[in-house]
């Protein structure tokens, strides 16, 4: 997506309502998203802004470095929430990032540190050093609710984030029988559905699109509810995969 495409998607967003911002040094549109922050004319501090850093940052100096680094890219003095993007267990060097993101969060430069792919074993490490993230960011969706990480989360109290929360490319979930008929019982879209469990569910979710009218029916899911029936439904369809990408063989 080019430059001027990413900022109007967020000035769009925001314009429609959104309060949330979602976005990563490895995207490599950080400036764009500063970019169309200030074009929407929302206040900053109306807006929760999440950016995320790679693994050449993960060390004390590093992890200023990369926080410095968003936040000339944004254009913003302060983040809402940092999170380190992958784990790269095979560097080793994680607890020593995270632990330098819990004194940004006590300076005030941050109001929260979280992680982003990580594996229940890999949150114990964390865990084990004293230390707890905010938020577990993860892959999940219907087909893929790697129920083994929520209940780990939510048992050390750390909030799982749901990223590709309506699956990635076609998602054939969007046209299972149960969803169709649960969607046409609410008069919803199936994604307005998926999107429903994810928040009845008490995870924040993380969807992303660039059109308007896409980004418009993303956000109108709070006017109805899903029957514990129906959750059920949804939660039948999971095939206990997890995530596409193994955050043990996987980072950057």
């Amino acid at each position: 997506m080019r430059e001027s495409e990413a900022s109007d998607a967020v000035t769009s967003a925001l314009n429609i309502g959104y309060r949330r911002i979602d976005t990563a040094e490895n995207y490599q549109n950080e400036q764009a998203v500063g970019l169309g922050l200030r074009n929407s004319g929302v206040p900053r501090d109306e807006v929760f802004v999440t950016t995320k850093f790679n693994k050449q940052w993960h060390s004390a100096t590093g992890v200023r470095q990369a926080l410095q680094n968003s936040l000339n890219r944004l254009g913003l003095d302060y983040l809402d929430l940092f999170l380190i993007h992958w784990p790269n267990p095979e560097q080793g060097t994680f607890v020593q990032a995270f632990t330098e993101m819990q004194k940004l969060v006590d300076e005030g430069v941050i109001r929260a540190a979280g992680v982003s792919n990580f594996k229940p074993a890999q949150l114990q490490v964390l865990l084990d050093a004293g230390l707890t993230p905010a938020v577990n960011q993860i892959q999940l969706d219907p087909e893929r609710r790697s129920a083994p990480w929520q209940a780990f989360n939510t048992e050390h109290g750390v909030l799982t984030e749901a990223y590709s929360p309506l699956g990635r490319g076609k998602s054939e979930f969007l046209q299972h029988p149960a969803l169709v008929q649960i969607a046409a019982a609410h008069a919803k879209t199936p994604a307005q559905v998926t999107l429903r469990w994810h928040v009845q569910s008490g995870r924040a979710a993380a969807p992303k699109s660039a059109n308007p009218l896409r980004q418009a029916e993303n956000l109108d899911i709070f006017d109805f509810e899903i029957s514990t029936a129906q959750m059920a439904q949804i939660e039948a369809l999971d095939t206990g995969a997890g995530p596409f990408t193994d955050s043990d063989e996987f980072g950057h």
